[in-house]
């Protein structure tokens, strides 16, 4: 949310400097992101305020004309220029525009260097004409985009003075949280200013001079069908009007809050949006009454049919489900509400007529649709952060009164206001000492009164200083945000000052502290993650059935009754509990991969497991890894290029079970996993599975829309790390041995896993065998078919003396052995 300062003093008197503003708002849980200076880099002695005294056109170019520019100096100026908006000017006397003139020596912004840099303004000859100066676009002073002609000031603009005296402001950019959703129009923060700083308030509820004929209630009907998602719907008529730029002044402000200037009426709606917080559509009423036939219109608020379609003002034809709330008339779709409007009754410039909406939409559906339509808007925005019900006709009389005065229009006389689901005013008692009970702090009674006050609460104080005696408050109108006590004693403690609040040290003897070994277990595990490459991520354990349904291409979809819902989400990407970590890790990729070809990441989070007959889910935690791109895309060496796969994967989890001393763990084939494709395990222990790991199905891949390299996911589980982590680690002395290497290939059919190898190697080597890896795996000539060699490198060592050949020829016949009777294997010679 930009805001100008110029724009917020209307309703607020600030003194104190924009930097100090910001500190004490943003303490005050309304964070400041950033302040801007507008025209701090204008030069007040090159760049200033000019008036075109003739505009001719030029000798030896057709698109080109000279424009004289008095400037306040001595002698005007002639500048070459070939903005469009002064063609029409051409041999006029005397035209009077004013103008934003900059002297050569100025620095201005180069309009085609996507990076906005500063050029320095040079004389120049054009076609033959010295050109000394330069009349300027919005885009060469920074204001905005526009460059298609130069900016025009209003006609009292005071030529010479220096641009920045005239133009210059601070804007202040919030980032605006959920909770703070009221800040999202300038009364909103003009009364955030007010509470923190005690600075005199100026709002006052807008009116208008509606004195057509005939009325509003004999121009238009109004219709609710689903009060539960319409909770108010007010209809004005502007009658008369004409579509024209909207005032300089409007304009200006609009740009420097973010919003492109379009034409009044537009304008207009965008204006009292920012103004009060309440978005408004204009419709074109004489197509309504086309629509209807030549009647009277009436406006539907109804949810749409299935296979309902509509055409928006972008151009697009949406399809719509009955989950998405309408504005009709008994024609069709005229609007998706709280969204965009619809093409067939927008505002062009051959309206004459309008009907001005102001509604209040539920903001879960309205949030909901806007999602899944892809719609996000500044209207949507707010309307999906919750509006108060009374904030309606407050908008629509200053919207409406605003086309009167600035587009001609003539207002029908009342409103038509259908008002079914009533705005409740939250009463609310709470006492001193609740507030001292809850923040730590003994705030004198007198303080917590003038706090509230300020914030627009209706303040009954208590009858008596006792801390026990009630306070007794009614929320304001506009807010709706306070519900309970504990919201009351936030609002006390946020503009009182969290910063405070006393630090206030135990009073008693420290308990005696108990380890924690699930948390010791979980930092271990991040630590061994993070020291083997990888980042740890915190993504939501929110999600939802579509893209747990990505996770399974090929089977049925989810059961809905099988993940925890909520009762009221914050978007419908975020509306059930995550059953999997692998979903979270294939949303993070597919998020990660616009900035980075290369993702290594790990999570350790929770999932939620509903429980037959239980309220409440089990709620495990899993370990969950994820590597995709290239190993190292800065070396040198080609195989370090190339994507990481499954042996990365298993490599990174074989790490993790040795350093957390996880032992008896093995690799199994994973088949059965609708997931991964066929380069997958699964890790037994004791007989059960304790986790998965592999590469992607190609379909989850691309449901997902990652890239088409391996995508390798891990999802273990948390207990048996945190039961191993408890166990005390079993020390031997290292050998001051020699330790014997040897190499042995075996031959072994083609379903045996190297993991049953490596363990028949163990078991029949017992003490003497320290360590065996897999070294190569070789299918071809010289191999049967349906086998495979494995050829593993065996470290034998004692720990008491040197082995000898004979011994180790011992330890060999037993392997040889062993693998024969269980594993049907033959040593490859």
């Amino acid at each position: 949310m930009r805001v100008p300062l110029s724009w917020l003093q209307e309703y607020v008197d600030i003194t104190l400097p924009p930097e100090e503003l910001a500190e004490r708002l943003t303490l005050a849980g309304l964070e400041v992101t950033r302040i801007e200076k507008i025209g701090d880099w204008w030069d007040p002695e090159k760049i200033r305020v000019g008036e075109i005294l003739r505009v001719e056109r030029h000798p030896n170019a057709d698109r080109l004309v000279l424009a004289t520019v008095d400037y306040g100096a001595d002698e005007p100026l002639t500048v070459v220029t070939g903005a469009p908006n002064l063609f029409p000017y051409v041999d006029v006397e005397r035209p009077g525009l004013k103008v934003a003139f900059a002297l050569a020596g100025a620095y201005l912004i180069d309009p085609y260097d996507p990076e906005r840099k500063r050029k320095k303004l040079k004389p120049t000859k054009i076609r033959g004409i010295r050109s000394e100066g330069m009349v300027c676009s919005e885009r060469e002073l920074g204001l905005s985009d526009e460059h298609e002609g130069i900016l025009l000031l209003p006609e009292d603009a005071p030529v010479g003075t220096p641009l920045v005296d005239y133009l210059g402001d601070v804007v202040i950019e919030f980032d605006i949280t959920p909770n703070m959703a009221r800040c999202l129009s300038m009364t909103g923060v003009a009364r955030e200013v007010h509470a923190v700083t005690q600075a005199p308030l100026h709002i006052e509820m807008p009116t208008m001079r509606d004195e057509g004929e005939p009325p509003a209630e004999a121009l238009v009907d109004v219709v609710i069908e689903d009060p539960d998602l319409c909770h108010r719907y007010a209809a004005t008529v502007i009658r008369d009007i004409h579509i024209a730029p909207a005032p300089f002044w409007m304009q200006y402000r609009l740009n420097l809050a973010g919003m492109r200037p379009i034409s009044n009426v537009v304008d207009i709606t965008n204006y009292v949006m920012l103004e009060w917080g309440q978005p408004l559509h204009a419709f074109d009423y004489d197509k309504l009454v086309e629509r209807a036939g030549g009647k009277k219109p009436t406006i539907i608020v109804r949810r749409a049919r299935p296979g309902e379609r509509i055409v928006t003002l972008d151009g697009v034809e949406r399809e719509l489900d009955p989950d998405m709330l309408l504005i009709a008339d008994e024609k069709g779709p005229i609007a998706i509400a709280g969204v965009m409007g619809g093409l067939e009754t927008e505002v062009t410039e051959n309206t004459r007529n309008i009907l001005l909406e102001s509604a209040n939409f539920d903001y879960i559906n309205n949030r909901r649709t806007a999602q899944k339509l892809k719609l996000p808007s500044e209207a949507s925005r707010r309307f999906s952060r919750g509006i108060p019900e009374e904030m309606v006709p407050v908008a629509a009389k200053r919207a409406s009164e605003l086309m009167r005065v600035l587009a001609g229009g003539t207002i029908a006389k009342g409103m038509v206001d259908n008002y079914p689901v009533k705005q409740e005013r939250i009463e609310i008692t709470i006492t001193p000492r609740e507030i001292e009970r809850q923040l730590g702090v003994a705030i004198p009674v007198d303080e917590i009164v003038d706090i509230l006050r300020r914030l627009d609460f209706q303040v009954t104080p208590p009858d008596t200083p006792h801390p026990d005696a009630p306070i007794r408050l009614v929320a304001p109108w506009h807010r709706l945000d306070v519900r309970i006590p504990a919201d009351v004693v936030e609002e006390v403690a946020r503009i009182w000052g969290y910063d405070r609040i006393p630090e206030t040290l135990m009073s008693d003897v420290l308990p005696p502290q108990r380890r924690n070994w699930e948390l010791e277990a979980r930092e271990r595990v991040r630590d061994i993650l993070v020291a083997a490459g990888l980042q740890d991520i915190i993504p939501y354990s929110l999600t939802n059935l579509e893209n747990c349904a990505k996770l399974r291409p090929e089977g049925p979809p989810p059961n809905p009754e099988d993940y925890i819902r909520l009762a009221n989400p914050l978007t419908v990407e975020r509306s059930v509990m995550r059953r999997t970590v692998l979903v979270s890790l294939l949303e993070t990729l597919a998020f990660n991969q616009r900035y980075t070809d290369r993702q290594a990441l790990f999570e350790i989070g929770r999932v939620y497991l509903p429980k037959p007959g239980e309220p409440r889910p089990e709620e495990p935690y899993r370990i969950g890894i994820a590597l995709m791109g290239p190993r190292d895309p800065e070396s040198v060496w080609a195989q370090d290029r190339e994507p990481m796969d499954y042996y990365d994967l298993k490599g990174v989890v074989e790490v993790l079970l040795d350093r957390m001393h996880l032992e008896g763990v093995t690799f199994h084939p994973l088949t059965d996993h609708p997931t991964f494709g066929p380069r997958a395990a699964a890790l037994m222990l004791d007989g059960e599975r304790i986790g998965v790991l592999g590469e992607v199905h190609p379909l989850v891949r691309e449901a997902f829309d990652l890239p088409r390299v391996p995508v390798c996911l891990a999802e273990l589980e948390m207990a048996p790390f945190v039961q191993a982590y408890q166990q005390p680690v079993q020390l031997t002395p290292i050998s001051t041995f020699p330790p014997v290497k040897e190499d042995l290939a075996f031959v072994v059919d083609e379903d045996v896993p190297a993991e049953e190898v490596a363990r028949a190697i163990r078991d029949a080597g017992g003490y003497l065998v320290v360590h065996v890896a897999l070294f190569d795996v070789y299918r071809g000539p010289n191999i049967p078919a349906g086998k495979k060699s494995l050829a593993f490198r065996v470290t034998y060592q004692a720990p008491d003396r040197t082995l000898k050949d004979k011994d180790v020829e011992r330890i060999r016949r037993r392997i040889v052995k062993e693998l024969a009777k269980r594993l049907n294997a033959q040593l490859r010679t």
